[in-house]
């Protein structure tokens, strides 16, 4: 019996389960031929060939994408407006209405209520509430002339995760692993750090691979405990044992998938499976922090109840690059940066949780000398408006502020950024961007460029259309001026 149709008939599925056993394995090719083996056999469509690996020499090798969802207030973080001061209490609603998401709470004109300095040899503005990333000015480029197109949470997060408004659309990380693939064939290309007190607004779509093979979705890690779930099996048997089940099983695997290659998920899940064994020690390494100094998690926070989450994940974050993955993303959870009342104590809150994680990991990273080619990137989906957003008692020490789609900031650092720059300006109100104004398809394509990855040429055909991060019929551009 030397032919594989032999082997399918000398070992039957039941028998073979009941011989072997080996933890996550075993239970996945379980799955795969219950679910599909019997699966009705369609069309076989055209296979899409991408262009793999770089495009043109790249800057940076891996990103850091430290989403702050909620939409960070830009004039009480990074863009001090005199303006606000001065006309403090002056009514501006009508010129903005139709910006206003919540009109029956809009107020005044109203004031920063924190204070400004200039930092570092760049003199770049930074508020006092986040004493730490001021620090570290000199490392990152500030983009203030940001804007989105919607001013609603769920279409504008998945505006700046995947270039769409809407749902089903791949995140950057899946594009980044469609377009490179891997460094670390024992570690996932998409690794996201999620919070563990809650998923952001619109939950795993976040990270989904949308249209794309689904081995290009983000692959979640636990920051505390075993990184996946039912990653080890329950019990140990000798290597050489491990290593015959496993040359079986990929054999069988293989036999499945060669009579079923219209299974594009089949072969994700082949995929993803095999990876998932691979992990067993890789994953384990790379979230084990007792490896890490005790001055080294300090420096993240992670003694600090307060820092000691969005730490670790900063921390895990830099392990994970230093040891090839692509393209890490973290999360916080629901909206904390979702100021729309008592902005002077929730958006301190925020910054308490995460300025020194960050500008820890900025400064590990450099002395380390991970920060060339690690691109690391800061911001979310929306900024803030420049008025009140009044409290239901009117209260003006609970007031916020509403979303603003016309203005944001978010900052570039390491990969190929210049280093201690400003870029564009919005107007004296920092309600909108003027100068230099800087699209979320130009920020992406900016991203791609610096990953060796020409926004034009990464696309899949989809529906007749090339589809792309940056869009169909855009004219994205890369912000060249903010290129080292």
């Amino acid at each position: 019996m030397n032919s594989e149709a032999s082997v399918q008939r000398a070992i039957p599925r039941r028998s073979f389960f009941q011989q072997v056993s080996t933890g996550l394995q075993g239970a996945a090719l379980t799955w795969l031929l219950q679910q599909d083996l019997y699966a009705e056999k369609k069309p076989k469509p055209v296979r899409q060939t991408p262009v793999f690996g770089p495009q043109h020499r790249p800057r940076a090798k891996s990103v850091i994408h430290l989403f702050m969802n909620g939409g960070p207030s830009q004039m009480d973080l990074f863009d001090p407006k005199p303006y606000l001061d001065k006309h403090h209490g002056q009514d501006y609603f009508e010129k903005i209405a139709g910006e206003v998401e919540f009109p029956a709470q809009a107020g005044a004109i109203m004031r920063s209520p924190f204070k400004f300095e200039q930092h570092g040899e760049s003199g770049m503005w930074v508020s006092d509430i986040m004493p730490h990333l001021a620090k570290q000015v000199d490392e990152i480029t500030m983009i203030r002339s940001m804007y989105t197109t919607n001013l609603t949470h769920e279409p504008a997060l998945y505006k700046i995760q995947s270039g769409s408004e809407f749902t089903g659309h791949p995140a950057l990380g899946a594009w980044v692993s469609y377009g490179l693939g891997n460094e670390n064939q024992n570690l996932p290309t998409y690794v996201v750090l999620d919070d563990p007190r809650g998923l952001p607004v619109n939950g795993i779509e976040n990270w989904q691979a949308g249209f794309l093979p689904a081995q290009h979705q983000g692959t979640r890690f636990r920051a505390t405990g075993s990184p996946v779930l039912n990653l080890k099996p329950d019990y140990e048997q000798p290597s050489a044992v491990t290593q015959l089940e496993r040359d079986l099983i990929t054999r069988l695997d293989r036999i499945h998938q060669r009579k079923r290659t219209h299974h594009h998920q089949l072969e994700a899940r082949l995929s993803s499976y095999a990876l998932a064994a691979r992990m067993q020690i890789a994953a384990s390494d790379a979230l084990d922090l007792s490896q890490e100094t005790q001055e080294t998690q300090q420096q993240y926070g992670i003694d600090q109840p307060v820092t000691e989450s969005y730490g670790r994940r900063c921390l895990i974050a830099r392990r994970l690059v230093e040891r090839g993955v692509r393209f890490v993303q973290l999360f916080i959870n629901s909206q904390i940066w979702d100021t729309h009342s008592s902005i002077a104590a929730n958006l301190k809150k925020a910054c308490q949780r995460t300025d020194q994680p960050v500008a820890a990991l900025l400064q590990d990273l450099k002395q380390r000398g991970l920060l060339d080619d690690t691109l690391v990137m800061w911001g979310g989906e929306m900024g803030r408006l420049p008025i009140a957003q009044l409290a239901a008692n009117k209260d003006a020490s609970k007031s916020g502020r509403d979303h603003n789609k016309n203005a944001l900031c978010t900052w570039m650092a390491g990969g190929g950024m210049k280093k201690g720059l400003v870029w564009g300006a919005t107007d004296e109100l920092g309600f909108a961007a003027v100068e230099n104004r800087v699209s979320v398809p130009d920020w992406h394509a900016t991203m791609l460029h610096l990953l060796g990855l020409n926004h034009e040429e990464l696309f899949i055909s989809r529906n007749g259309l090339k589809e792309r991060l940056t869009g169909v019929g855009n004219d994205p551009q890369v912000i060249r001026g903010i290129l080292a």
